[in-house]
């Protein structure tokens, strides 16, 4: 489809049109970017129940791109999108709950919305619902299901998680100590540029 024909399906109510042109405006496809007529189209989708564009315009709220930055207003729409079960949208919700921006804090709240990310498997929830359960923010402290997450997440690559992990498996943390899956977990970190593996690594060598 054509950018013609895409402003043609977005003014005559086409809300994945709408969606697409807001985008097509944001990167400058097909279009000179204009961040203020982005939200624009992202905003007439969203309120059609588009969730992508619930969830750009709540991004749009907190970056202040093409509209003045408001807290609150990003909370709205990404609770929207949450709510349609958007991953990325309820894993900016519990960051929201966690730093008490746009709402009261609350991280029981937030640990309800990164559960239900971690859940579809949104590796950056997977790691932040094992730091909660790690620390006992939110939930009830356990350390086993702090490890649970961050494999879940480690496997899909998350440095910070495949790092956590081996700590655990370093220090028998939640699971039997066992040096050999720790350097391997350290290993996959570092090989991602994790800093904190890489001295990890580099004390085992030095025996510390």
């Amino acid at each position: 489809m054509n950018i013609e024909e895409l402003k043609l399906r977005a003014a005559g109510g086409d809300a994945e049109a709408q969606f697409e042109l807001g985008k097509a405006y944001e990167c400058g496809r097909d279009v000179v970017v204009n961040l203020w007529e982005s939200v624009k189209w992202y905003r007439l989708a969203a309120e059609h129940g588009v969730v992508d564009a619930q969830y750009n315009l709540g991004v749009c709220y907190y970056e202040g791109i093409g509209v003045e930055e408001d807290m609150e207003e990003a909370v709205k729409w990404w609770r929207l999108a949450a709510e349609q079960g958007y991953a990325f949208a309820q894993l900016c919700l519990g960051y929201a709950y966690k730093c008490g921006e746009g709402v009261e804090q609350n991280f029981e709240e937030a640990v309800k919305w990164w559960r239900l990310a971690a859940e579809q498997g949104n590796a950056d929830a997977q790691l932040i619902l094992g730091v909660s359960y790690k620390n006992g923010c939110g939930v009830e402290k356990d350390v086993e299901e702090a490890v649970k997450w961050w494999r879940l997440a480690a496997e899909q690559g998350n440095d910070k998680a495949q790092y956590y992990l081996g700590v655990c498996y370093y220090k028998g943390t939640g699971v039997e100590e066992d040096l050999e899956e720790a350097v391997k977990w350290y290993r996959l970190a570092a090989e991602k540029g994790n800093e904190d593996a890489k001295e990890a690594l580099k004390d085992l060598q030095n025996g510390k």
